[in-house]
């Protein structure tokens, strides 16, 4: 079942431009109410010293573009974990600009028989072009169903 030729597979590349307007959409959107999001001068007062988007933000990003066509069933495909790995907070103001891949394809023995796992990186890069965050997907592709 092996789609290791999916491996450096790249979707498009996007930007996008970060405003405090959607910041506090997407916090109230998953019920978060902190003041880090909401309140500047609360803000200035955290290790950050303004306000900075949602650790999860990025799924929000993510969803603007770039998607990449692995051209696999997915009605086999499950996601499987989420991660993201900053390298600094999101800020509005920031502009990102956004690059899709498919960084790896590995497979795992499961109870019900082998199962394989592509793993899609987002790489968001700020104006200077240094890297602000990873939004690293999990897919867990499952092996096709066997008719006896």
């Amino acid at each position: 079942m092996s789609n290791k030729h999916l491996i450096g597979l790249k979707g498009e590349s996007f930007t996008f431009h970060v405003t405090l307007e959607h910041i506090q959409a997407f916090a109230r959107a998953i019920g978060d109410a902190s003041p880090l999001y909401f309140d500047e001068e609360y803000a200035k007062t955290t290790a950050y010293g303004r306000i900075t988007a949602p650790p999860t933000y990025p799924i929000a990003i993510g969803a603007a573009g770039g998607a990449i066509d692995l051209q696999l069933d997915q009605r086999r495909m499950l996601h499987g974990e989420q991660a993201f790995i900053y390298e600094r907070p999101i800020v509005p103001g920031d502009v990102l600009t956004c690059d899709a891949v498919v960084s790896d394809v590995y497979e795992k023995q499961g109870k019900n028989g082998t199962m394989e796992f592509i793993v899609l990186d987002t790489h968001m890069y700020d104006a200077e072009g240094r890297l602000v965050v990873t939004s690293r997907t999990n897919i867990v592709y499952r092996a096709a169903q066997q008719h006896v």
